[in-house]
């Protein structure tokens, strides 16, 4: 399995890399938005009531989705505000690149004309070195900052692409129960949401690799969310035995998440896995931060015991105080 982190840095905003594994400072999550935990608390209660009622050895709970038409793929206002928020001096330093262009520019049309004159007047004969000096240092400048402002709006132009995908990644709808569906963005500052994307052998065999790091997991926050690229989702099967109750609670607490609207999904998933050059058929994980945020993504399943060794645990006397210190954006 390989597993690499790093679909985009802060300040690169670059494509997903699925093909190397950062090492990161992480950030404490802060749990004051507890509401929502109690609530997805509540119904895998209410759901183990009905089991018990039902005398069942066994509970399968399967996991369904659905279609929905794909938002618009255009940048928003939102994604180019939090860009000027992220740079508030680009647009400067890009408005007086192009007015040194267009000052180089007019000087160097200015000394080719005084040149051309120069160059059909014997008597001026004597001014030419001095004329193309002033032109080589026209063109020259003009040719820096035409540099300058290329290289802005290209990362510009890249910074808003991230953007652009980390919103529609937050605009992504997951069923919490029957009667609840909620965004990503709900889960910001409450969860870290690893995402499987494979087919249905993919799903289930990461399903019990993560079975020895239950705890630790949801310890750090983690919620996985199963998505299978042939759009069945696989059945979780869960010992309802006495003796593996605890376990099996916290089991389905950790994988309760279910992806709706596939169509949205297996888009921005696709569009992933083309910026990073996996091919479409290759199962993956990402692995966000508690903002929401992409942090990590990889080719194969998801390497749960590095996910326990580098996140800290989301609750204790470190909550709340490296907020930010999550990993770097990718």
């Amino acid at each position: 399995m390989a597993s690499f982190m790093g679909l985009f840095p802060y300040n690169m905003a670059g494509p997903l890399n699925f093909n190397h594994h950062n090492n990161y400072k992480y950030q404490i999550g802060n749990h004051r938005n507890s509401a929502l935990f109690s609530c997805i608390d509540h119904n895998l209660t209410q759901h183990m009531l009905s089991c018990k009622r039902q005398s069942c050895s066994t509970t399968t709970i399967t996991c369904s989705a659905a279609n929905k038409p794909s938002p618009s793929t255009e940048v928003s206002s939102t994604a180019k505000i939090r860009s000027e928020v992220l740079s508030p001096f680009r647009s400067v330093r890009m408005f007086f690149y192009l007015a040194f262009i267009a000052s180089g520019a007019l000087g160097g049309l200015i000394a080719t004309t005084r040149l051309i004159a120069a160059l059909a007047n014997p008597s001026r004969a004597a001014e030419v070195p001095e004329i193309l000096k002033g032109l080589g240092i026209d063109i020259g400048a003009a040719a820096i900052f035409a540099f300058l402002y290329y290289r802005e709006n290209k990362a510009k132009n890249v910074q808003l692409a991230r953007l652009s995908r980390e919103e529609n990644l937050s605009n992504l709808k997951l069923r919490v129960d029957e009667k609840k569906i909620i965004s990503v963005s709900s889960l910001r500052g409450v969860a870290r949401l690893v995402i499987c994307a494979g087919p249905a052998p993919f799903i289930l065999e990461s399903f019990k690799l993560s079975e020895p790091f239950t705890q630790s997991l949801l310890d750090r926050g983690v919620l996985v969310v199963p998505f299978a690229s042939n759009g069945n989702l696989p059945s979780f099967e869960f010992d309802e035995g006495e003796e593996m109750k605890e376990l099996t609670t916290k089991r389905k607490r950790l994988w309760q998440l279910a992806p709706i609207y596939v169509s949205e999904w297996s888009n921005w998933l696709d569009e992933q896995k083309k910026l990073a050059g996996v091919s479409p058929e290759s199962p993956v994980y990402l692995s966000l931060r508690m903002d929401g945020r992409v942090r990590g993504s990889g080719v194969g399943y998801p390497p749960w015991n590095a996910f326990v060794a580098q996140l800290p645990p989301a609750k204790g006397m470190w909550s709340g105080l490296l907020d930010g210190m999550d990993g770097r954006v990718l």
